[in-house]
């Protein structure tokens, strides 16, 4: 089976991606096939034969070549220099140029100057040069790709013209739709230049580290634990661990982070971010396929093939569109005159019905409703992901603007993820410092959570490395967790347990005043746990998980725009009430196995409106997937964690959430103008053309110019709340 990737030059529209797509479906032992029209990324599977599908492409008068091709550096902002210096560069407008010498030379050579005859033949030369790559293309779709597309309509439209005797018009049809198709053609590739500007972000060589001294070689040569040399401004190649040196490195391409990051020996770096001033020696840890840069860069264009149901809807209306304003077109020019006596030839000032059937031609190109859509959602994909943020496809963006209600994990989520021991406590002591009995309690806790995967491991742990008693015990044997619970095992042959007070009251017999003691530590959003020795329940630590400082603000924001917020964790209710209430929350869900989070979603979801879930690691991947849309935090290093949610943001900035809320609004609004506009013109139009108040070249108005502003307007995606910044 051949499985290979094509680039494709020369794409002038997606009716015309979408045809040629067709026409390689149809290819024998085709059984897969993609045709990106920003990208011009060709992907084909199956037992084809590959000089049959590069005969077809070139047939149909586009360039092919094999594989991904480097995208030329291009300037993405609009300017008159770089919109002249494009149109020169235009292959097409050369005879655009000479169209307009001619046509002009045929009214100063007018008769008596020159016959009659042969100012028609001029005309008519013009029409010819400045036509001919139009009628060679439509022609090709015709016969090629057995499509009809806006070339062959305009073919169409000119040569009827020519019959009823208005050759002017015709040329002036070809000149306007030549010069708005450069037009389109030129904002369409400033939104190509903009997606390649994150394949600029991944550095093509190295420089590396080996026993013969420092060399540079291919990025693709790179493999794990190669140490790579990263100079003062230069963009860190691969995602790896610093091995030696210091440098503040900028990770904002990649996260929207705008402020600086120190990095030293031991911290790990991300392919892409841009170093400082330091030099840094890092080993790499992932493979360069595998890279966070590289994994941005799958996600943000294979996000165009998961279409939003709107673009979908359209590019099947679109299917049936054209073909249905043909047939209407040669019902208009043939049933007036044929039944009710109505002119089929222009009769002086008064348009005859075929000049107006060939108006109603130029109007039914769906180009300016095909392209309303796509244009829209790849600069908002591109703009969410300059800000940090991925959206796995359209489809994604448009839920998140229908979301009404969003479900938070507590842990990493709205607090900081990184609990710390606030208090431990020995029934034996009665002092206000700790004594050695408060110690031995820290010291049982650490030899029980040594070698477990509980939540809380890491704040016990350095709670006793602070206290010199981590290593008092040695490491408990035959752990036993206690799912939701806690964990027992064996010290030095005695039982030890740490666990919640829903465990030690089913479990020991607990003093009041422990019970107390943790009730007012709950109270105060705080975690408690208790310990025993064997039967004797030795006291208890609590542990406190910071609220993230912007959380309040965030949750705020998105009630602003219409969004409840919920909490769902495994922490005991009273510590979750606590935390809630702080937030100002709707909802809180406490005591949750993951199993638990599920369903609590289902239930949220029956309420009506769809339901987003916000998580930040593996453990919440269930209700990731089984919410109306997964959202993941912190998704820079965890491929996971890429894999499993809908919406990454790449950083551990809630900020990002309201900011895709807005942007996913915005775009939606974009889309629902883009795609009214183009049908109320095209609307209009074709009224107009049936009263015979439409020259062709008012259609060509009324389809490319219509074309070129949607394509202008879906781009101010791109422009979105450019000055947020995420600190």
């Amino acid at each position: 089976m051949t499985e290979k990737t094509y680039t494709i030059e020369g794409l002038d529209c997606p009716s015309c991606a979408s045809g040629l797509e067709e026409t390689i479906r149809l290819l024998p032992g085709m059984e897969y096939v993609r045709l990106d029209f920003f990208s011009g990324i060709l992907s084909a599977q199956g037992n084809y034969k590959e000089q049959d599908l590069i005969d077809i492409i070139q047939k149909s008068g586009y360039f092919v070549s094999t594989g991904v091709q480097e995208v030329r550096k291009q300037n993405s902002n609009f300017s008159l220099k770089a919109l002249l210096n494009f149109f020169w560069a235009d292959k097409h407008f050369k005879f655009v140029v000479f169209g307009i010498i001619v046509l002009a030379l045929t009214y100063l050579l007018s008769p008596p100057v020159m016959p009659a005859g042969a100012i028609l033949a001029l005309r008519l030369l013009a029409l010819g040069t400045a036509g001919y790559p139009i009628f060679l293309s439509g022609l090709r779709a015709l016969f090629t790709n057995h499509t009809i597309n806006i070339n062959l309509l305009m073919t169409l439209a000119a040569i009827g013209a020519v019959i009823i005797g208005e050759e002017v018009e015709a040329v002036v049809l070809i000149i306007l739709f030549s010069v708005s198709e450069i037009l389109e053609s030129y904002t369409n590739d400033r939104a190509r230049a903009i997606l390649s500007e994150f394949v600029e972000l991944a550095p093509k060589t190295a420089l590396i580290e080996s026993e013969s001294g420092e060399k540079t070689m291919p990025i693709e040569s790179l493999g794990l634990g190669d140490i790579v040399i990263v100079k003062a401004g230069e963009r860190i190649p691969v995602d790896g661990q610093v091995v030696a040196g210091q440098s503040e490195i900028n990770q904002a391409p990649l996260t929207g982070e705008s402020k600086l990051i120190l990095k030293s020996v031991g911290d790990d770096v991300l392919s892409g971010a841009i170093n400082g001033q330091g030099v840094l020696k890092v080993r790499a840890t992932r493979k360069v396929g595998d890279n966070t840069i590289q994994r941005i860069i799958k996600l943000v264009t294979e996000a165009q093939a998961n279409k939003a149901q709107k673009q979908k809807f359209i590019d099947t209306f679109a299917s049936y569109y054209t073909p249905i304003m043909v047939g209407l077109t040669v019902i208009m020019a043939v049933v007036p005159p044929l039944f009710f006596g109505e002119p089929f030839w222009n009769n002086g000032a008064e348009r005859g019905w075929l000049h107006r059937a060939l108006s109603l031609l130029v109007i039914g190109c769906p180009c300016a409703l095909v392209i309303s859509t796509p244009v829209t959602m790849i600069s908002s994909l591109i703009r969410a992901a300059k800000a940090g943020i991925l959206f796995k496809g359209g489809i994604f963006i448009e839920k998140l603007s229908q979301v009404k209600m969003i479900a938070f994990d507590k842990t990493g989520t709205l607090t900081k993820g990184t609990p710390v021991v606030s208090e431990f406590r020995s029934v034996d002591c009665s002092g206000e410092t700790y004594c050695e009995a408060c110690d031995d309690l820290l010291a049982i806790a650490c030899a029980l959570e040594k070698h477990s995967n509980h939540p809380l491991r890491h704040a016990v742990l350095m709670a006793g490395i602070d206290r010199g008693v981590a290593d008092r015990y040695p490491s408990a044997r035959d752990l036993q967790l206690r799912t939701g619970l806690g964990i027992s095992g064996s010290i030095n042959g005695q039982t030890a347990t740490i666990g919640n007070i829903s465990l030690f009251e089913a479990e020991h017999n607990t003093p009041q005043e422990l019970k107390e003691r943790i009730s007012t530590a709950e109270r105060s959003g705080q975690s408690a746990m208790l310990v025993c020795d064997g039967n004797s329940v030795r006291g208890y630590l609590s542990v406190i998980d910071e609220i993230r400082d912007n959380a309040k603000e965030v949750i705020e924001n998105l009630r602003n725009l219409g969004i409840k917020s919920v909490m769902l964790t495994g922490d005991n209710p009273q510590v979750a009430q606590e935390v809630g209430q702080n937030l100002g929350l709707q909802q809180t869900h406490a005591s949750l196995l993951p199993g638990d989070k599920l369903e609590v979603i289902k239930t949220l979801g029956a309420t009506g409106g769809l339901v987003a879930m916000v998580g930040d690691g593996i453990n919440d991947a269930p209700a990731l997937a089984i919410a109306d849309i997964g959202i993941a935090m912190g998704g820079s290093g965890n491929a996971q964690v890429l894999e499993t949610a809908d919406v990454v943001l790449m950083s551990d900035d809630l900020y990002k959430l309201p900011f895709a809320m807005r942007l996913s609004r915005f775009t939606n609004r974009l889309i629902q103008q883009n795609i009214v506009f183009s049908l109320g013109v095209k609307f209009l139009a074709a009224i107009l053309a049936l009263l015979g108040l439409t020259p062709l070249w008012m259609a060509v108005l009324a389809d490319m110019g219509v074309s070129l502003l949607v394509t202008i307007n879906g781009m101010r995606a791109l422009r979105f709340e450019k000055a947020q910044t995420f600190n």
